[in-house]
């Protein structure tokens, strides 16, 4: 069983914006009023396929999928809401909050998964979006996966909620650790991923961020399972989107840690210090605009593929 992957798959943009839509959970969005729509696409884009040359040149096998032509999906970029692999051979799909990111669930890219790397099974949880009371679980931006120990944490939030939460461990065979976190306004955080990464060895977290009555307890449970703990402050969580990393390993065994260039920015010599103790590669990227108009940053952008065992 492998914590960290070799393999990713990335949604390449056709008509990316602000999505109105997820807007209203995600408090991280701001439109880029000074662009136009056809600006909008054309910059992310340029961002996109920078961040996935360098990501090769890094080595990493990245798997990148086009988009639908003239989508409907603003927020395909991030397909790690959508589903998540695992070494049992098994594919998830999610229940989504927005209704307009449903549609980026698409067969022919489980199809893909299936025929090059060998996946066995489908476990599809968007029922829940059909319930008269729906719930939704955005798949490992609201999972933080320790896939050695079977521990999920979760920040509960309008898009993760409990009832898929638990449908996931019990179909997956994990523990369940939840808390809460609150933005800049108190609102409770949308997404786990944006203010919790956990490396082989280390967890990036922006206690600050944290209700003070779950510190403790989660401290506790990450320090358990020998992880050095690595605190951001509010501002590096809110503003600079530093909990939203990503651990990969390249086809030479190394770790490579991923980041924004804003979150890589923010971070203190202190705690670059400690990164690199745990990686052999800090990568950063330019994505201002996808982080601007879409509320997500490079983990949100990367779908891990977990090669099945018997594969």
């Amino acid at each position: 069983m492998e914590h960290i992957t070799d393999t990713i798959l990335m949604v390449e943009p056709t008509n990316f914006c602000y999505n109105h839509v997820a807007a209203e959970t995600n408090k991280f969005q701001k439109l880029a009023a000074d662009l136009s729509a056809k600006q909008v696409q054309a910059e992310a884009l340029k961002e996109f396929q920078e961040m996935a040359q360098r990501l090769q040149e890094a080595g990493i096998e990245v798997n990148v999928v086009r988009d639908v032509e003239n989508s409907c999906t603003p927020d395909s970029i991030f397909p790690n809401n959508w589903f998540s692999t695992h070494q049992c051979g098994k594919i998830v799909t999610y229940p989504m909050a927005p209704a307009n990111r449903r549609g980026e669930r698409r067969q022919d890219v489980i199809d893909l998964l299936v025929n090059r790397y060998g996946f066995k099974k489908r476990v599809a949880l968007e029922y829940f979006e059909e319930l008269p009371d729906p719930k939704f679980l955005e798949g490992t931006g609201s999972l933080i996966l320790d896939r050695i120990n079977k521990i999920a944490y979760a920040a509960l939030s309008p898009r993760t909620e409990l009832e898929p939460l638990q449908e996931f461990c019990n179909r997956l065979g994990y523990s369940l650790t939840t808390f809460r976190a609150y933005g800049p306004a108190k609102e409770l955080i949308y997404h786990t991923n944006v203010l919790l990464c956990l490396g082989e060895t280390f967890a990036v977290i922006g206690l600050d961020v944290v209700d003070t009555n779950d510190r403790k307890a989660l401290t506790r449970q990450l320090k358990s399972t020998g992880k050095e703990i690595i605190e951001l402050t509010a501002h590096q969580t809110h503003n600079c989107f530093a909990g939203n990393m990503l651990q990969l390993r390249n086809q030479k065994g190394e770790r490579v840690l991923v980041m924004s260039e804003a979150a890589y920015n923010s971070l203190t010599e202190g705690q670059l210090q400690k990164l690199k103790q745990h990686n052999h590669t800090l990568l950063h990227f330019q994505i201002p605009l996808i982080e601007q108009c879409g509320g997500g940053s490079v983990r949100c952008m990367i779908a891990e593929i977990f090669k099945p065992e018997q594969a």
